[in-house]
Formats: C-alpha cells, sequence, structure tokens
C-alpha cells in the first residue's frame, strides 16, 4: 500500500494556496456578522441516529454516501455529511432555544460523502453555513439568501442565478405524493432500483434522483406547487415579496426538491454557470423530529471547493496576502544569534520577519529574499553589531536607509 498518496476524493491544502481560502473565509464571516450572525462549531462526527433521523433515510446521502463505523464501544458513529443536523443537535444540548430568538448561527467545517469524485465534488469537502432558528416569517428566507448573494458578489461573482420553490409542508405533501406516485405507476418498472425503493416510503426523492432514465420519466410529472396548502401559498408570496423588495430577481424552479429530507416550505439554489455553489431552504419540523419542541428553522450550505473552481473559471483574482516585510540577512557567526533576538524582538512588535537558518552567504541570502518576495532586506554582520545601526534596502526601488537596530520597529510601524 502507498502511503505517500492521500485517500482518493481527499486533496491537501498546500501552504501557496491556503490564502485563497483565508481570504473567503475572512468575507464570509465579515459577511456573517452583518447580519448579526454567530459562529458555531459542532464535532466533525456524530452518532450514526441524529443523520438517519435528520437527514432522511431514502436520500442517498444516507442510503450511499456516508462514512459510518463503530467504535470501540460498538456505537455506530458518522462523520458528518452536511451540517444542519449537527447545529440542530447542539441547539438541542445546549438549550440554545432558551435564547432570544431568532438564534442565528454561521459555520466553517468539513464534511465526507462516499462518492465518485468529480469536479468540484470530494469525499472529504468544505462547507460555509448558516442557520437561523425560531422564525417563522418569510423574511428570514429572504435575508439568507440575501446574505448568501452579498457574500458571493463580494468574492467577485457576478452572474448569479436565484432559483427558489416551495415543497410545502408534510400535510400538502401527502396530496402531492398520491398525484406523483399515480403519475409514475405506469413507468415504475423503469424506474432505478433506488427509486422503486423510494416509491412507497418517499415518492418525492424520485424527482431529486440522479438517474437520466429517472429523470425523463420525471420531467413531465405534476408539480408540487400546485397542490401546496393556502399557508404554505401565502408563506411562498411573502418569500417572493420580500426578495422583490431587495430588488433580488430570481425564477421559480418547481424541480428544485433538494436532496435532504427535513426541508419544508421553502427551497432555494444559488447558480453560477453550471455550478449550483448554494442551497438551502425552512426546515421547520427538524427540532421537533430530533427531540425538541416545534421550532421553524431555515439555512443553506455553501460548498467552498466548488466556489474557488467557479471563480478561476471566471477569472476571479483573489488577492495575495502582503510579503514578508522584513528578511535579515546574517553575516559570521555572532551574527546568527542577534538577526534571531533582533527578528524576535520585531516579531513581538507586530513586523513580519523571516532570516536565514541555512547559513547563506550574501548573494544567495538577497536571492533567497527575493524568491519571498521580501519588502525590505537588512545585512547583519559584525560592523552594524557594533554600532547599532544598520541600512534598509527597499527590494522594489533599491533605496537604501540606515536606521538604529533599537529603531527598527518604530521604523516600520
Amino acid at each position: 500500500m502507498i502511503v505517500t498518496s492521500s485517500p482518493k476524493g481527499t486533496e491537501d491544502l498546500l501552504p501557496e494556496d491556503s490564502y485563497r481560502w483565508q481570504y473567503l473565509e475572512k468575507k464570509f464571516k465579515e459577511t456573517a456578522d452583518a447580519y448579526n450572525y454567530k459562529e458555531i462549531r459542532v464535532p466533525t462526527f456524530e452518532h450514526t441516529e441524529l443523520f438517519e433521523r435528520g437527514v432522511g433515510d431514502t436520500t442517498d446521502v444516507v442510503e450511499k454516501q456516508m462514512y459510518t463505523f463503530n467504535d470501540k464501544g460498538g456505537r455506530s458513529i458518522t462523520l458528518r455529511p452536511e451540517g444542519t443536523a449537527s447545529v440542530v443537535r447542539s441547539f438541542l444540548q445546549n438549550s440554545l432555544y432558551a435564547l432570544p430568538m431568532p438564534m442565528k448561527a454561521f459555520y466553517n467545517i468539513a464534511c465526507f460523502r462516499y462518492e465518485n469524485k468529480q469536479k468540484g465534488r470530494l469525499r472529504e469537502f468544505h462547507q460555509f453555513g448558516v442557520e437561523a432558528f425560531g422564525a417563522q416569517n418569510a423574511t428570514m428566507d429572504a435575508e439568507i439568501v440575501s446574505l448568501a448573494i452579498n457574500f458571493l458578489t463580494s468574492v467577485g461573482l457576478t452572474d448569479l442565478s436565484v432559483n427558489i420553490n416551495s415543497i410545502g409542508c408534510p400535510e400538502c405533501r401527502k396530496a402531492y405524493s398520491d398525484a406523483l406516485k399515480e403519475y409514475l405507476k405506469p413507468r415504475y418498472d423503469e424506474l432505478c432500483d433506488t427509486c422503486k425503493g423510494r416509491f412507497e416510503r418517499n415518492p418525492l426523492r424520485i424527482i431529486d434522483c440522479k438517474s437520466e432514465v429517472c429523470q425523463d420519466i420525471v420531467k413531465n410529472a405534476p408539480t408540487l406547487l400546485d397542490y401546496i396548502c393556502d399557508d404554505c401559498r401565502e408563506h411562498f408570496e411573502q418569500f417572493k415579496a420580500c426578495l422583490d423588495a431587495m430588488d433580488v430577481k430570481y425564477t421559480i424552479d418547481s424541480g428544485i426538491v433538494r436532496g435532504l429530507d427535513y426541508y419544508t416550505k421553502t427551497v432555494f439554489e444559488i447558480i453560477s454557470g453550471d455550478f449550483t455553489v448554494c442551497g438551502g431552504g425552512r426546515y421547520d419540523g427538524l427540532v421537533e423530529e430530533l427531540g425538541g419542541k416545534s421550532t421553524p428553522a431555515v439555512g443553506f450550505g455553501l460548498g467552498i471547493e466548488r466556489l474557488l473552481l467557479r471563480l478561476e473559471e471566471t477569472g476571479v483574482e483573489i488577492p495575495k496576502p502582503d510579503a514578508v516585510t522584513l528578511y535579515i540577512a546574517p553575516m559570521g557567526d555572532t551574527a546568527v544569534s542577534a538577526a534571531q533576538k533582533l527578528a524576535y524582538e520585531l516579531r513581538k512588535a507586530g513586523v513580519s520577519v523571516d532570516t536565514d537558518h541555512l547559513g547563506r552567504g550574501l548573494r544567495a541570502s538577497m536571492k533567497y529574499a527575493d524568491k519571498l518576495g521580501a519588502k525590505n532586506t537588512l545585512v547583519l554582520g559584525d560592523n552594524e553589531i557594533e554600532t547599532g545601526k544598520a541600512k534598509i534596502k527597499n527590494m522594489a526601488t533599491g533605496e537604501e536607509t540606515e536606521v538604529s537596530l533599537d529603531g527598527l520597529a518604530e521604523y516600520f510601524r
């Protein structure tokens, strides 16, 4: 077995690329802060039952994609395949329902799903997400859509399409399920094996099947919007009115059902090119399903890898961080320890500093400083140590300035 390669469907984040992730993380936090969402951090793994009950045992995620194993105590454990169920579990376990409502949280997590590696999809992938609890009004649905749009536009995506739908509540979905089953019956034998299993338990999942045959079968199926009750219709109309008020352009797409069973009423997707970069909706029954009191809730998940790919495709350049402010090149044995002391003091003062650890000569040190992109260099030898002064060279202009070693922090400040 080769142990110098990562498992299939995982990728390393290298030092030269990490700034792109850090930039997106910073932008997402800034956007969440503007909407008064506070960060929540949840465990990487949970009891398997949490996802079976929360996500739904007829979904592709639970049926095919979860990383599940027994721990040494014989308990069934699953690496989280998504964030919402874990946040709801935390909401209940930590009595967050006692806080003033709505309780609004955001997260930045790794998720795990066993699926074939493809463009923008990995077995270990990363998500930004938000969840809001306690608000029944569709104003909250519209708020999280606007949050996603503000974030995506802030990082450079301008070709966004917002697709929305209502999948109703459990009551009005019953009538739709009956109508859908009547429509599917004549072509039942053509359905894939997975969808045959869903036919009685949850026919709505068939609409979300990725099989081309199943997609062809359901393309002319009745739409759920024709079956939603008055309350769900009123909620959808309020949602659309809020988007209109914010001048958010959208398209009603009756084919959106989302891939997880906990959704009710509002569902939406935000698309750029051929990428669905963000998706979410309302899940008013999930808190109660997991043992709490009935609590309205709404949220979204946003794939970071897919977003990075789309930004690259559209030519958006993420700004690189500032290079190291000062590179110190020690010349001679005495200067080596003096350089370490000087770098230490400057770093404590908030100055970005690097220095030599390989015993390079002057020419090699300057070449290395240039590769680092250092803004300034300082050659430290016996003379500089003795006089307490050294010349700072601006690498962009070539200009040299003599500065007291004791005054370097103030000089760069």
